[in-house]
């Protein structure tokens, strides 16, 4: 869509308010795109995921569930959508699959507190913890767009299929891109393993998807230092 079009959406009228009168359109429809530049930090932003119902799982929600982690991080972490345990606290990544998370984070010497920080695709539970639809995502995607552009990290990793697709499009199984580096509007991207996927299959053997997850992680870190390194 055109910038001129998506303007024309919100009329002249409402381009020469405030911001808050632009926001003020965005939980009715999710055929009104969210310009970006919106808000201002993340409180505003998760206040809005709050009222949000651009899709029907606004209807179901406990909490929005929008991110954790540091403001600043050099490192995100973008998973598919919030289950149970994650409606009901309106954070992210805090059951099992979070916790293995945090292990592998930590491996690494990765810190939530300061070195990534955490979101999701979907900012509310789908129904049975069933895979977002691609309206759903859609509806959403502006949310972590502005995410991005707000924490503005140097490094994505996108953790599992649904998060690949509904960030930079790639519709390919996760086992054929995993641990591959690409490009997302100047921001380094890696597709990974969910931790819920490492959780279904334990060995460690060589091969083994958690074997491949610690060939990952290691690079991300590698990768990370090295840009660091280039900046000093």
């Amino acid at each position: 869509m055109s910038s001129e079009h998506q303007l024309s959406l919100f009329g002249e009228s409402n381009l020469q308010a405030s911001n808050f009168d632009k926001k003020e359109l965005i939980p009715a429809d999710a055929k009104i795109p969210i310009p970006t530049g919106v808000y201002a930090d993340m409180v505003e932003l998760a206040q809005h995921c709050n009222q949000c119902h651009r899709c029907d799982l606004g209807n179901t929600r406990t909490h929005a569930v929008v991110g954790r982690g540091s403001l600043k991080a050099p490192i995100m972490v973008v998973g598919e959508a919030p289950g149970q345990n994650e409606d009901e606290t309106g954070l992210p990544f805090v059951g099992r699959a979070g916790q293995l998370l945090e292990k592998i984070l930590q491996s690494v010497k990765l810190n939530t507190e300061k070195d990534v920080y955490i979101c999701n695709v979907n900012k509310c539970r789908p129904p049975n913890n069933r895979v977002p639809t691609n309206e759903e995502i859609e509806a959403c995607k502006p949310y972590l767009l502005e995410q991005i552009r707000l924490v503005n990290p140097k490094i994505i990793l996108l953790t599992g299929a649904t998060a690949v697709k509904g960030l930079i499009g790639d519709k390919r199984g996760i086992t054929k891109i995993r641990g591959t580096w690409m490009e997302w509007e100047g921001r380094l991207c890696m597709p990974i393993f969910h931790p819920s996927y490492l959780l279904r299959n334990p060995s460690r053997e060589v091969g083994s998807p958690k074997w491949l997850m610690w060939q990952d992680i290691q690079a991300v870190r590698a990768k990370y230092d090295e840009i660091v390194n280039n900046e000093l």
